[in-house]
């Protein structure tokens, strides 16, 4: 048994054991993994996983002992365990379609899109249209090959299970989409907008420039907002408004502290009255801060010509909604008026207390500030307002349309991640 996975369960490091698993599980034997996360399961109490993984280092070629094992595991959020488990049931047990169907899953959830295609074709023989030529479909969406999954889209025939009218219809309007912005965007592997557009219907504002050549490719990791920030991305809102001619009738405050105060400044910018959110209420822009801090449930369907902005996006854990309008995409951000860390010019650091000054007073701070640019920075391409603007219009048919669904993957442009 690996001595370091060890060391971390015997030092109680649950989470230092799992990112240990996530490099190296699939290199290593499946009962010495089953062993370690038993173990882990029962120091955490998840006596479920703890159950399948006993069951699995006792009998590793038993398939349905194996399937229950990786089942727990996606369960438990450790998708990337189940992969390897469900691989040797899948050899054990070829084309069995649960097996077959929780390993894409598995896979889904680790973003290996192009992996879960690679997958079904070798059992292509065996697919049914529903779920199997739908996950084909919607797998080489999410991995990039747009041609592959419109070719796979056309030949699904109408589902018996009215259960899959649903994912039918999302899957068509994300193909309306990327058809839609590939006659703008190149839809390649750093089209970040383009990207986010076709899979979850909302425009992105602004692209961060840091380390995108390095692996970021448009998105933030660990960013400390700021009011020029918040400023920067409300005056592209007001620009993707105009470009798809939208406009507005009212500002709509979501009821957590940092909606509130950006909501007041939206509608100081753009000269709309402000009230209380309703989901009901025709033509409003809602205003949030991050959806995360939210019970954003009530925001899936859209009231006629409700447009939703969420200023910072996290793309590592994203909301239950997606939304209309997206400022940036962060793993984790700090508001300008949260607690935060201050480098002194003596070297030394310092943690600054929560701003608590009125909502109002805020809010008029973002309105005053100068919009904070990077442009040019760490060789990223420009960010023009006019190539935005370009955008925005030529897609403006296809925004605002269907439910606003939760997409979990980051899709076809890779991004690097803080474990």
């Amino acid at each position: 048994m690996s001595d370091e996975a060890r060391e971390l369960l015997r030092a109680g490091d649950i989470p230092g054991l799992l990112r240990h698993l996530r490099f190296n599980a699939e290199d290593m034997q499946q009962t010495e993994v089953a062993r370690l996360i038993g173990e882990a399961a029962a120091q955490s109490g998840f006596d479920d996983l703890r159950q399948a993984a006993a069951a699995v280092a006792a009998d590793p070629d038993d398939p349905g002992k194996l399937y229950e094992y990786g089942y727990a595991c996606v369960e438990r959020g450790v998708s990337y365990l189940a992969v390897p488990a469900l691989r040797r049931a899948l050899d054990l047990a070829p084309g069995a379609p649960s097996l077959l169907t929780e390993l894409v899953a598995a896979l889904e959830d680790e973003a290996r899109h192009a992996e879960a295609v690679a997958v079904l074709d070798e059992h292509a023989a065996a697919l049914q249209p529903w779920p199997g030529r739908y996950l084909l479909a919607f797998n080489a969406l999410m991995a990039g090959d747009l041609d592959r999954a419109t070719a796979e889209a056309r030949r699904l025939p109408e589902p018996k299970d009215r259960d899959w009218l649903p994912a039918r219809d999302r899957l068509a309007r994300m193909l309306d989409r990327a058809r839609a912005v590939r006659a703008v965007s190149p839809l390649d592997r750093r089209d970040l907008r383009g990207w986010h557009f076709a899979l979850t219907g909302g425009v992105l504002a602004t692209l961060s420039p840091f380390g995108f050549d390095d692996g970021m490719t448009g998105r933030y990791a660990y960013t400390g907002d700021s009011f020029g920030g918040c400023r920067r991305t409300l005056d592209r809102l007001r620009l993707i408004l105009d470009a798809a001619g939208r406009g507005p009738e009212v500002v709509a405050l979501l009821p957590d502290r940092s909606s509130h105060i950006l909501g007041l400044a939206a509608a100081g910018l753009l000269g709309l009255p402000a009230e209380p959110f309703d989901p009901a209420r025709p033509d409003a822009l809602v205003v949030a801060y991050d959806l995360n801090e939210i019970d954003a449930g009530g925001l899936r369907e859209r009231a006629p010509g409700q447009v939703l902005f969420e200023h910072a996006t996290c793309w590592t854990d994203p909301p239950q909604v997606s939304a209309d309008v997206s400022g940036l995409l962060h793993q984790t951000v700090t508001p300008p008026w949260g607690e935060r860390l201050h480098a002194d010019p003596d070297g030394s650091v310092r943690r600054l207390p929560p701003d608590e000054r009125p909502v109002e007073e805020l809010a008029a701070e973002i309105v005053h500030a100068d919009p904070l640019t990077h442009e040019g920075e760490d060789g990223a391409p420009p960010d023009t307002d006019e190539a935005l603007a370009h955008l925005v219009a030529s897609v403006r048919d296809q925004w605002l349309t269907g439910p606003r669904h939760r997409v979990g993957s980051p899709g076809p442009v890779p991004s690097s991640r803080f474990l």
